[in-house]
C-alpha cells in the first residue's frame, strides 16, 4: 500500500497531521464545542420549507454574491455593518482560508498567540504562510502591552486573535485588539466564533471596524446557532477586503441550499439564540463545580471550560470515555476541556468526573 511519504507532496507539508478531534458514539459528547441543544421544531420546519423551495432551482448555479444572505447577516450583526461589508464561506475555516489566500502566501507570515485554535497554523501551512507562535500572559490572558510588543517585534503580515480564545475560553479586551491593530502594518483578524456566549460586559470587535480598513471580524453559525452541520461562516470588514476575497474564492462557493438554510435560520435569530442563556448558565455551573471538585477552571467567555489540576489528562480522558462521556484533551499539560451542554449532559459529566477524581 502506498504511504503518504511515497507521494510527491510539498516538502513543507511533510510530517503535518490533519486537524481532527476524536469521534466516538457516546451518550454524552462534549468535545468539539457544539451547541448540543436541538433547533426549535417550528424553526426547523421553516428551514425545511426554504430548502424545498431552493431545491426547485438547483439546476441553476446559486447567487454568486449570496445577496439575500449578506443582507440577513448584516442585519443580524448590527453595529452599522452594511451588506457590502459581509463575506461568507463554508464554515469560518473557509473564510479564514480565503483571508490567508488573499493576504498570506510564500514569503508572508501569520502571528497568533498560543495556545489558540489549532487550525490557524494548518491553514497557514496550506498556503505557504509562515506561522509565528507568540506568547500569552499567565493564565492564558493577553494584555495590550504583551500583544503589541510581540507584534511589533515579529512584524507579521497577518495577526489572528481568537476572542474568546479557543481552547482556553479567555475573553479578549477591545483595548488589546486596538493595540494590536496600531502595532501592525498588516491584516488583523478577530475570530469571534464564540462571541454570542460572551459575558454581557464583553464587547464585540465589530465596534472597532469603522476607520480600520485592515481589521476583520469573523463569525460562525456553527456554535450559538446550532448550525454546525450546515457549514456557514462569515466576516465583516471594509468593502475593499471583501473585494480582495472575491479574487481567491471558488466559483459559486456557497450552495443554494446553504444560502437558503442560513437565511431561514437568521429569520428566527431570537428563537435560535434563546438557548444561549441556558448554555452560559451551564458554563458558569461548570466553573463552580470544577472548583468544588478541586480542579482549576479558567476564565471563559465561550461555551466551554478549560480546567487545570488534572494529574494525568490522558488517563482522565479515557476514564470519562469509559463512562460514556467524551471531552477533549487539547494538549495543554495537566488540562482538559469540556463543552457546556444541556443541564443533563453537564450533570452526567460532573458525576463521571467526581467518580474518577481522587478523594
Amino acid at each position: 500500500m502506498t504511504a503518504l511519504d511515497d507521494l510527491p507532496i510539498r516538502d513543507d507539508l511533510r510530517g503535518q497531521r490533519p486537524y481532527g478531534a476524536p469521534q466516538a458514539q457516546v451518550p454524552v459528547a462534549l468535545n468539539v464545542n457544539e451547541n448540543t441543544h436541538p433547533i426549535p421544531e417550528a424553526v426547523a420546519h421553516d428551514i425545511v420549507a426554504s430548502l424545498a423551495s431552493a431545491v426547485l432551482t438547483v439546476n441553476r448555479y446559486p447567487d454568486r454574491e449570496f445577496t439575500v444572505l449578506r443582507e440577513a447577516l448584516a442585519g443580524y450583526l448590527g453595529h452599522g455593518v452594511a451588506p457590502e461589508q459581509i463575506w461568507a464561506g463554508n464554515g469560518s475555516n473557509e473564510v479564514l482560508q480565503h483571508i490567508l489566500q488573499a493576504f498570506g502566501g510564500p514569503g508572508r507570515s501569520l502571528l497568533g498567540f498560543v495556545p489558540t485554535y489549532s487550525m490557524y497554523p494548518l491553514l497557514a501551512a496550506g498556503v505557504g504562510t509562515t506561522w509565528i507562535p507568540a506568547e500569552r500572559d499567565p493564565e492564558f490572558e493577553l494584555s495590550p502591552e504583551t500583544a503589541a510588543r510581540q507584534v511589533k517585534a515579529a512584524d507579521p503580515d497577518l495577526v489572528f486573535l481568537c476572542s474568546p480564545n479557543n481552547p482556553t475560553g479567555t475573553p479578549l479586551s477591545l483595548e488589546t485588539v486596538a493595540a494590536v491593530y496600531e502595532a501592525s502594518r498588516g491584516m488583523v483578524v478577530v475570530d469571534e466564533a464564540y462571541a454570542e456566549f460572551a459575558h454581557d460586559d464583553e464587547a464585540s470587535a465589530l465596534r472597532l471596524l469603522e476607520g480600520r480598513p485592515r481589521l476583520i471580524v469573523s463569525r460562525t453559525m456553527s456554535k450559538a446557532f446550532a448550525f454546525a452541520g450546515v457549514r456557514l461562516g462569515y466576516l465583516a470588514a471594509d468593502p475593499a477586503v471583501v473585494d480582495a476575497l472575491r479574487l481567491v474564492r471558488l466559483p459559486y462557493h456557497l450552495s443554494a441550499l446553504t444560502q437558503a438554510a442560513a437565511t431561514a435560520a437568521l429569520r428566527h435569530a431570537d428563537e435560535m439564540l434563546a438557548m444561549v442563556d441556558d448554555i452560559r448558565t451551564q458554563r458558569d455551573r461548570l466553573v463552580v463545580e470544577l472548583t468544588r471538585l478541586g480542579y482549576d477552571p479558567k476564565r471563559s467567555g465561550a461555551n466551554f471550560v478549560l480546567f487545570g489540576g488534572v494529574s494525568d489528562p490522558h488517563a482522565a480522558f479515557e476514564a470519562l470515555l469509559a463512562r460514556g462521556v467524551l471531552i477533549r484533551d487539547v494538549g495543554i499539560p495537566n488540562h482538559l476541556r469540556v463543552t457546556a451542554g444541556t443541564e443533563a449532559e453537564t450533570t452526567a459529566f460532573l458525576e463521571a468526573l467526581a467518580a474518577i477524581s481522587p478523594a
